[in-house]
């Protein structure tokens, strides 16, 4: 049997790669999905994307050039909201996400699905403890 962390970074890299393919036809990445989403839940500034963003900006620095990249597309106005061509995009890809996730746990109980979420967090707990 192979190790947890071996699995863990397996299905990180699968997530990414497919979750890449996802969104292939919006030409958007993953952190730009989730700095859509987070400023559609509201976020404002690039500073709250990267507060809601935290794990993310830790490893990779902050979202400030997604943040303009969708200013560029025309989907988020100076202030941080979403235009109309912004929320018409995240509906569109929160459609295409949900379809992956969907599919990501397809044949996965819910509860198998909570027992691995429950042992994940544990696992992470016992980590930050050491």
């Amino acid at each position: 049997m192979k190790p947890l962390g071996w699995w863990l970074r397996h299905v990180h890299e699968l997530l990414e790669s497919s979750m890449a393919r996802a969104l292939d036809a919006e030409s958007l990445s993953r952190r730009h999905w989730q700095v859509l989403n987070t400023m559609a839940l509201g976020a404002r500034t690039p500073e709250e994307v990267d507060s809601a963003l935290a794990p993310f900006v830790a490893a990779e620095g902050s979202m400030s050039t997604q943040v303009t990249e969708l200013h560029t597309r025309g989907w988020v106005t100076e202030n941080g909201e979403l235009t109309d061509a912004g929320r018409e995009a995240h509906a569109r890809v929160e459609k295409r996400v949900a379809a992956f996730r969907t599919a990501v746990t397809d044949g996965i109980s819910d509860d198998d699905y909570r027992t691995t979420i429950r042992t994940l967090e544990h696992c992470a707990a016992n980590l930050e403890a050491l």
